[in-house]
């Protein structure tokens, strides 16, 4: 008997049938997909879908994103303010509290900066 063959079932289905006819089928199926993936992801973030026209500006799409990201960023603040305020004053005078006032600040000034183009 041969060692290092590897012999094939008696009864092996045949391979699966081809699901597009060329590479460039299976392409053109791989961009659908990915297209509603990209709509599917749009739709759960709750955003408008763009225009048709790649011409006309998606505004209404980006003023509900940067709405979204407004919210986002306050609610960050907001997390970021009760935190600092629930920690003990030993460590709101120390060096990490400094570091975590900067941050805090920083997304502050985020927030308004999201303020401006609302």
């Amino acid at each position: 008997m041969k060692r290092h063959v590897t012999l094939g079932k008696v009864n092996t289905p045949m391979p699966q049938p081809a699901k597009h006819k060329n590479a460039a089928a299976r392409q053109a199926a791989y961009r659908a997909r990915r297209e509603q993936a990209i709509r599917d992801q749009a739709k759960e973030r709750r955003l408008p879908p763009l225009p048709p026209l790649p011409t006309l500006p998606g505004t209404k799409r980006w003023d509900a994103a940067l709405t979204l990201a407004y919210r986002l960023v306050e609610e960050v603040g907001e997390q970021m303010q009760s935190y600092f305020d629930d920690r003990s004053e030993t460590w709101q005078e120390s060096e990490r509290a400094q570091e975590f006032i900067d941050r805090l600040e920083a997304v502050e000034a985020a927030r308004e900066a999201l303020d401006v183009l609302l």
